[in-house]
């Protein structure tokens, strides 16, 4: 059975479907209680209360079921920021990934994967493909990948110490059905949500204006959890990190065109100019030891997450 954390959030119970389509039974812990997706059905899913700062409740679970493998999704880092409290706030983030490599230790679980983020390439001396073996700097420009550099020092840390496989997932733009944070750190969402609204999209969040020519490596979440379920269940990997992305930059002129495909009278355009396809994500790793390719291109993504939305999923 595979334990996922977070298995009820965003990338978290696409993982899950993707690990039950796979034929393996999961167990989700989740801070708060909460019901499945009705996408994710029953059978082979059990849902557990637990929170991962607490070691005491995660092992509780592992008493209650056979614990072979762990997907660690929940956020090892404290966001939102905690402006009163920093320091406790950084504690109780770390705390959270060493529980869960304690109980994965505990449980004699041999492969554990954790959840890292495109952005601990902030800053790396690279154009194009961004390859797993880059060097990356020292310094990181937000809070997240910041603990994500530091949650993967100590993974690998702890994976030669415990001889735990410990497995980072380098994980790109996400988006699709579930998406939680709206134009937060690009526009592609409210884009797509704006066109089925018939509205125009409020792009206000974005830290910088949106362009027709802007590009990232968005990843549809259908295809992150397939991959992440992938790099969990495969027989043997050669690695200790792996891109999880699309491989390819996507700029939102791509979005919209695709959008005005399904939904001809969107009202989504952008101005041109923004700097056009920079740096994606290299997953010639993950290819390679998993078989792992995107099944959703632009186009059948957003025909996907406009059906999704309009089928009255809120988002």
């Amino acid at each position: 059975m595979i334990l996922v954390t977070g298995g009820l959030g965003f990338i978290g119970s696409h993982t899950v479907r993707a690990l039950l389509d796979m034929g393996e039974e999961c167990v989700v812990v989740q801070r708060r209680a909460a019901e499945p997706p009705a996408f994710l059905g029953s059978g082979q899913l059990a849902v557990e209360r637990a929170d991962i700062t607490d070691l005491a409740s995660l092992l509780d679970v592992g008493a209650r079921h056979k614990i072979t493998g762990i997907v660690h999704l929940a956020g090892s880092m404290p966001w939102p920021p905690d402006t009163e409290r920093p320091v406790e706030a950084a504690r109780t983030a770390i705390g959270g990934l060493l529980n869960v490599i304690q109980a994965a230790a505990d449980w004699g679980v041999r492969r554990m994967g954790v959840a890292s983020t495109i952005g601990v390439y902030t800053g790396a001396a690279a154009q194009g493909a961004l390859r797993e073996d880059l060097p990356l700097p020292m310094t990181a420009p937000h809070l997240i990948p910041t603990f994500k550099k530091i949650g993967e020092l100590i993974n690998g840390h702890l994976a030669d110490a415990t001889g735990i496989e410990i497995i980072d997932y380098r994980i790109s733009g996400i988006w699709g059905p579930l998406e939680p944070h709206g134009p937060l750190f690009f526009a592609a969402p409210e884009l797509v949500h704006a066109a089925v609204r018939g509205t125009e999209p409020d792009l206000s969040p974005l830290i910088a204006p949106a362009h027709a020519e802007d590009a990232l490596d968005l990843c549809y979440v259908k295809d992150a959890g397939r991959a992440i379920a992938l790099l969990q269940l495969a027989d043997r990997l050669s690695h200790r990190t792996y891109n999880v992305a699309s491989g390819r930059a996507t700029t939102n002129a791509e979005i919209i065109a695709a959008i005005k495909s399904v939904i001809p009278g969107a009202k989504v355009d952008l101005p041109s100019g923004g700097t056009g396809p920079r740096n994606h994500l290299d997953i010639t790793r993950i290819h390679q030891d998993t078989g792992y390719r995107p099944a959703y291109d632009t186009e059948r993504a957003v025909a996907d997450y406009i059906a999704w939305l309009r089928a009255g999923n809120r988002r």
